[in-house]
Parts: structure tokens; C-alpha cells; sequence
């Protein structure tokens, strides 16, 4: 039989192995005029024992040096996640493997208590999310990213949390205490209000107008969030531009910031093949707007230059998003969070003082 390529609700078309890999599996006719279609593709899900958890970074892009990630790989099947190409490092597809073979950490709270125990630790506000969705769907039944957020408010340690996922309501009894002390900002990624564009790119992912109602949820909880126009996409999704951050104010945002599309190592063929199934008409405009921004390329990744691009275009974006902010009251540059307040809690074994 031949088999047609066909896989609802998940974001990339292909499985192509990834780059550190010796060999390559394809699917191939084989010679019958009759298809069948593939099975439905079912979300696996291993457990990784973690030996650390906290990592570094000296990024300039990044406001941020230490991250947290408590799964590796995202349900939500963003076909535009640049996070994609990680999974190449398990011997994994940074394609269908991405969404659909993910790897959790169950003993992610135990590690971070530790880390954040040690004598030498110096605190700075931890980023969660930067990698994988925190509150994707396997969340609801794991409570990995709960677990890490217990030990977080325990110590009084900052974080700054970004996500599509409205599970993230879920844990409003202790994201709530922790923004009235400093603790915790939100940021919640918007990338069109166009629902049926939103489910093509971000099949798993809840639908703008639910992610909308999470920044109102989390304002009126007193947490405060930042609506991440991010990424934009080039001759797709660019119009859109101050709508998204209108919506976003008008939903209780205070900040706002944004990214364009990036398209590193394996991304890139995704995502063509992704404007090829969707968007065959606009599929030369999309790409030409990013070479152009790239110096000729699908992807610079010199600091400085990946997450926004270069030239005439690129800055237009940025003059419009500088002036929707202002004319809406946004934010973008935020004071530090507390850091002020860190204190491991008292553990068993601790001698008590005498004071």
C-alpha cells in the first residue's frame, strides 16, 4: 500500500531523522494505486532522571542568564518552534518526534530545591518556558512545572514564566502570593487572532481568544504579564501586529514585546513544507522577506541579529511596534524582579538559632 502523509493535529509534516544521526528513514510508494492512511499519531511520553536542572547562559540576546525546562519537547506542535532542533541532541526528529515523543522530568522539583540550597548559589531571576511549554497538556496530569513553582515560592526566588498554556491558571494559589511580594511575571505568546491560522501553525496550542482570557484571569489575580508578539511572521502574520498588542492590553497586559520568526538548522524545511500545505500562495513572500532580513539566508544566527533581522523591513516592524506601545501604555523595559527576599527554607537537620 502507499501511505499517505497525513497527521491531524500535530503542527510538522515530516519525521526526517535528525542531523547527528547515521541513518535516514523514508516512507516510499510502493507501487499500488491504492493509499491508507497512517494511524493517528499518539503523544509518548518518557521520564529522564534528571542530574541537574538549572542552565546558564551569556547570551546578550537574552535578559535572563539561568533557565529552567521541565520537559523537552512540546505537545503544543508549534511548526515555527525554533526549540525544534533540541531534540536532534536525543536521537530524536526534530519534526513529529518534537510533538509527539516528549521527555519528562518527574524529579525536576527535587533537583532545583538542591541547587538552589547550595552554599555558591547566587540568585537572579530564573526563566521557565524559554525552551519547552511549562504548561503543555501533559502538565494537567504530570505537575512537573507545580512541583518546580512549590520550591520557587519556598525560597522567595524570582521567575518569569512565558507560555501559550491556560493550565497555568491551575496554579494561581502560588502565583498569586508570589506577585504580591515580586516574585513572578507572565508572559503569554500571541502570535494571530485568527483562529483557524492559529490551529494550523499551533494545533495543540489554546486558541488566541483562550489565551487572551488567561491574561485577563492572571491580571485580576494581581500577576502582572507581558503579551509576547512573538514571533511574527513575515507577509503572514505581520499585519496583525497592533491588533495583538491592542488585544493584549485591552485583556490587562502591561508590557509587551515581540520576536520575529526564526528558522534555525531543521526549522527551516519544516516550516516550507508547512507553507506548502497552508499557505502554498503566500509561500515565496514569506521566505523572500526573510532572506531578505538574513543577508540572502533563511537564518542569521549572530547575536545581535537572530531575533529581529536586519534592513528595511525589519526595522519598519520595529517603528511599529514602538509606536503601538506608547500609544498604548505598554511597557517594554521592566525593573528587575525581588531578588532581595531569597532565603533557602529551613530544612530538616538544620540547627535552629539561638535568636
Amino acid at each position: 500500500m502507499a501511505v499517505r502523509m497525513n497527521h491531524p493535529g500535530r503542527g510538522a509534516a515530516s519525521n526526517s531523522a535528525g542531523r547527528f544521526e547515521k541513518y535516514l528513514t523514508e516512507l516510499t510508494e510502493d507501487g499500488w494505486d491504492l493509499f491508507e492512511d497512517l494511524p493517528p499519531l499518539r503523544t509518548e511520553v518518557q521520564d529522564e532522571v534528571a542530574r541537574s536542572l538549572i542552565t546558564y547562559n551569556k547570551s546578550p540576546d537574552l535578559p535572563f542568564d539561568r533557565s529552567i525546562n521541565p520537559y523537552r519537547g512540546c505537545e503544543h506542535g508549534c511548526v515555527y518552534c525554533f526549540a525544534r532542533p533540541t531534540h536532534a541532541y536525543l536521537g530524536l526528529s526534530p519534526g513529529l518526534d518534537f510533538e509527539t515523543r516528549l521527555i519528562a522530568r518527574p524529579n525536576a522539583a527535587e533537583i532545583l530545591r538542591r541547587e538552589l540550597s547550595a552554599r555558591r548559589y547566587k540568585v537572579a531571576t530564573i526563566a521557565l518556558g524559554t525552551n519547552t511549554d511549562p504548561y503543555q497538556p501533559i502538565e494537567k496530569s504530570r505537575e512537573i512545572t507545580r512541583g518546580c513553582l512549590q520550591v520557587l515560592s519556598d525560597f522567595q526566588h524570582p521567575i518569569g514564566i512565558v507560555t501559550k498554556g491556560t493550565l497555568i491558571e491551575r496554579d494561581l494559589d502560588i502565583l498569586a502570593p508570589m506577585a504580591r511580594y515580586g516574585l513572578v511575571r507572565v508572559g503569554i505568546s500571541l502570535t494571530t487572532l485568527d483562529a483557524n491560522l492559529s490551529r494550523q501553525m499551533e494545533p495543540r496550542a489554546p486558541s488566541p481568544l483562550r489565551r487572551l482570557r488567561t491574561i485577563r484571569v492572571l491580571t485580576e489575580a494581581g500577576i502582572p504579564v507581558r503579551v509576547m508578539t512573538s514571533p511574527v511572521v513575515p507577509g503572514l502574520t505581520d499585519h496583525e501586529l497592533e491588533k495583538l498588542l491592542e488585544a493584549g492590553k485591552q485583556a490587562g497586559a502591561d508590557a509587551a514585546s515581540w520576536i520575529m520568526l526564526r528558522l534555525p538548522r531543521e526549522v527551516s524545511e519544516l516550516w516550507r513544507e508547512w507553507l506548502t500545505e497552508h499557505q502554498p500562495g503566500r509561500a515565496e513572500k514569506v521566505m523572500a522577506r526573510l532572506r531578505e532580513m538574513h543577508g540572502g539566508k533563511e537564518y542569521d544566527p549572530r547575536w545581535g541579529h537572530r531575533m529581529r533581522g536586519e534592513g528595511t523591513y525589519a526595522e519598519m516592524i520595529a517603528q511599529r511596534f514602538s509606536a503601538a506601545v506608547k500609544r498604548l501604555g505598554l511597557a517594554v523595559d521592566l525593573p528587575p524582579l525581588n531578588c532581595a527576599d531569597f532565603a533557602p527554607p529551613p530544612q530538616s537537620g538544620d540547627q535552629l538559632s539561638l535568636f
